[in-house]
């Protein structure tokens, strides 16, 4: 899969070989979202801090598990931590965000060849809901007024664990669609209505390829090394617009956040004409009070190093937006309250 192929060109590159003499080791796991940006950075940090960071890409609900049984020294997840799971860890939780990225509705039409599918809310919604199934239904085609959508039927994949990628991508959904809201609803795992199943976002880009007349979701990156097609998506103000970078920092720039807030925030279906619709932070877990001195101030050192200018700035060269400044400084706020055992860390 070319996604592995990319992966492969990083570490030929240099760019993911982590030390094999590193001094200090975390481990951590969860969504794969990010993944491609996290095994950029933490090669990096490699390199320069000699701090070995092994990461499991096993979706975010793997994630939160982990971090919630004690298994890992941080989780990741595109889908923030309920009120409930909170309490599981005694409220020992802070969600920092790292990232923002784009789910992008991926298809495979080779005949439409470079024209770029128009989709809107409620046409996806129902696409996933089983009640359009043929690329050539009349709300599609209306969309894609002189488009030659084929009389095909239309392939459903989705993913099939505990996903934040499907959280974003269902938490838009229910914004959009009463019916998708009332039947479905917004989790990291659905009772999906129809379709198939994949693994990962690697697991649903490969089903994608695969399979002529397909339709799936997946992290910008994903569809980006792979070279497959996404729709444009009809956002909030009526405009169809594309995945990129400027559009996804526009999404993010509503989100007005308080001094105080635990940064648990949906920027799916943002206001603004140049919003683009599937968009969402991500975060990492980790510990407000960490009883491994060790290990918090790791943790602490990396944490400020990831929000610096120079680490977001990296994370664009691969596909993802950076943190608005205001949600940076607000970041560096909260990195400053992390302890260990009720300590501050210096």
């Amino acid at each position: 899969m070319r996604i592995t192929r990319y992966l492969s060109t990083l570490a030929a590159l240099g760019l993911m070989t982590t030390p094999l003499a590193a001094q200090q080791t975390l481990t951590g796991a969860g969504a794969t979202f990010p993944t491609p940006v996290y095994q950029r950075w933490f090669t990096e940090y490699a390199r320069t801090h000699q701090v070995q960071i092994n990461y499991q890409s096993i979706g975010s609900g793997g994630g939160i598990r982990q971090f919630s049984q004690g298994t890992v020294d941080f989780g990741a997840t595109d889908a923030p931590m309920s009120d409930s799971m909170i309490a599981g860890v005694n409220g020992n939780v802070v969600h920092i965000p790292t990232v923002l990225g784009a789910v992008v509705v991926t298809y495979n039409l080779p005949n439409l060849g470079a024209t770029k599918l128009r989709l809107d809310g409620t046409a996806i919604a129902d696409i996933f809901l089983g009640r359009i199934v043929r690329w050539n239904d009349p709300r599609i085609a209306s969309l894609n007024p002189g488009v030659n959508l084929p009389a095909a039927d239309i392939v459903v994949v989705h993913r099939s664990d505990g996903s934040g990628t499907s959280f974003v991508f269902t938490d838009y959904l229910s914004k959009v669609s009463t019916d998708w809201k009332r039947q479905v609803g917004a989790n990291n795992s659905v009772n999906w209505p129809t379709g198939l199943g994949g693994k990962g976002n690697e697991g649903v880009t490969q089903q994608v390829r695969q399979l002529e007349g397909s339709i799936g979701y997946v992290e910008l990156v994903y569809a980006t090394a792979n070279n497959m097609p996404y729709a444009s998506v009809k956002n909030a103000a009526g405009e169809f617009v594309l995945p990129t970078l400027d559009a996804v920092t526009a999404a993010a720039a509503g989100a007005r956040l308080e001094a105080t807030t635990d940064f648990r925030v949906s920027i799916t279906n943002a206001a603004g004409r140049a919003s683009y619709p599937i968009s969402s932070f991500t975060w990492l877990l980790i510990k407000k009070d960490n009883s491994d001195a060790a290990k918090g101030k790791i943790l602490h050192d990396f944490l400020n190093w990831m929000v610096s200018a120079r680490a977001q700035q990296m994370a664009t060269t691969i596909g993802y937006a950076p943190l608005p400044r205001p949600v940076a400084a607000l970041v560096q706020a909260r990195i400053r309250t992390l302890t260990v055992g009720g300590r501050p860390i210096r």
